[in-house]
């Protein structure tokens, strides 16, 4: 959703600055209007390139600068300084950013009356669903500083999970990137220069150099053809994913894939376990929670069965039931939330079913970098060893007639 910058006047007729998210400029001026706001002056809010080419590195980022924020926050007000003292405290160290700009907006709504969770609705960039309930959750309790203190938390468990992922993720990225260099410079520089001259000697090549010579000759004539048709399959694959039946295929097919499949599913257990826990000790229901839960893991397969457990419950039946019938979660999850629901102490339950997923995660990382990497040095040497041989054959070839 777009972000605006705007300068209006209030009831009291003064000028005041902010952010607002809406998706037309018109909607910005109906919503700051409905705040009691009269627009003055508004343009949107330009994001960097890199960041519209790259939404999940920004989201990454985006996540920590809240978690930052979060645990400053939650210090200020156990403190005993009141929400919007510590929100104009925070401002003042906040460097001019997406996020700063937003806690100036926030501050300005909580002068104005506003609740803190309200204030952090109109940011959903930054302050999820589940961030701006657990807030609203911890506002009305009277418990405020607990539950930032638990997002907090939260939300560095959640980082550091993610940070695990992309780091097993970046080893195979960087080796694909520069054997795919290594292979482009071959068949660009050094295979052209062969073929020339073997071509000179009119001497008959072999099979596997003669088709490695074609390779070469449409890769160094028509390589743009190989880029627009690269671009073309990427854009129609991020059409086809960002539709709801693509967006299906794509969570099956990560859950069932033979080597990373299982880390999806026991990334998003984690998750489900991390977040679910979060709320309730915040003192959400168990179904708003569920509600929640079914948005964060991001995964639509599980999204439904989250919410197929939602309906369950509804109609009278437990937790653990519905979730071990689901066929999607590990039976030891049904059978410890069942304990837990029995004992009353189900928050508990599920942290360590978080921290055991956490652990599951660490390993089954190490044990795919550790299988990845020598597939993908077998894989980098075949090529290479396929174009060298191809080149160096011919050329024996050649030397002993002379």
């Amino acid at each position: 959703m777009p972000v605006y910058n705007y300068k209006a006047l209030n009831k009291q007729g003064k000028t005041v600055a902010g952010v607002v998210e809406a998706d037309t400029p018109r909607d910005a001026r109906t919503r700051l209007r409905s705040q009691g706001l009269l627009p003055v002056d508004l343009s949107e809010e330009r994001a960097k390139g890199s960041l519209l080419r790259a939404p999940r590195l920004f989201r990454s980022r985006a996540e920590a600068e809240t978690a930052t924020f979060t645990r400053q926050l939650a210090t200020l007000v156990k403190s005993g300084i009141p929400v919007a003292d510590g929100l104009r405290v925070l401002i003042e160290q906040a460097e001019n950013t997406g996020l700063g700009r937003a806690i100036m907006d926030i501050h300005e709504q909580v002068l104005q009356g506003s609740s803190l969770a309200d204030a952090l609705a109109r940011h959903p960039r930054y302050f999820s669903d589940l961030y701006v309930n657990m807030v609203r959750s911890g506002e009305e309790s009277g418990n405020l500083d607990i539950v930032l203190d638990r997002i907090a938390e939260y939300l560095r468990r959640r980082h550091r999970l993610a940070s695990k992922i992309q780091a097993t993720m970046a080893y195979p990225l960087v080796v694909i990137f520069f054997g795919t260099a290594i292979v482009i410079f071959l068949l660009t520089f050094v295979v052209p220069r062969i073929a020339n001259f073997l071509e000179q000697a009119q001497k008959k090549v072999p099979l596997p150099t003669h088709i490695l010579m074609i390779l070469s000759r449409y890769l160094s004539q028509y390589w743009y053809v190989f880029i627009i048709a690269l671009a073309l399959m990427v854009i129609l694959v991020r059409l086809f994913v960002s539709t709801e039946t693509g967006r299906r295929v794509k969570d099956r097919l990560l859950l069932s894939l033979p080597i990373v499949g299982p880390l999806f599913r026991k990334t998003a257990i984690s998750r489900f376990a991390l977040t679910f826990s979060t709320l309730l000790k915040s003192g959400l229901p168990a179904l708003k929670g569920l509600e929640i839960v079914g948005k964060v893991v991001d995964n639509v397969v599980l999204e439904e069965t989250i919410q197929q457990i939602h309906d369950r419950i509804i109609e009278g039946a437990d937790i653990s039931t519905p979730l071990k019938q689901s066929g999607v979660f590990p039976p030891v999850v049904g059978y410890m939330i069942a304990i837990g629901e029995r004992s009353g102490r189900l928050e508990e339950v599920l942290d360590r079913i978080a921290e055991a997923y956490d652990e599951e995660v660490e390993i089954a990382a190490q044990k795919l970098m550790a299988l990845l990497e020598p597939i993908f040095i077998v894989i980098l040497a075949i090529v290479v060893g396929f174009i060298v041989m191809s080149i160096i054959i011919p050329i024996l070839d050649l030397s002993k007639i002379r």
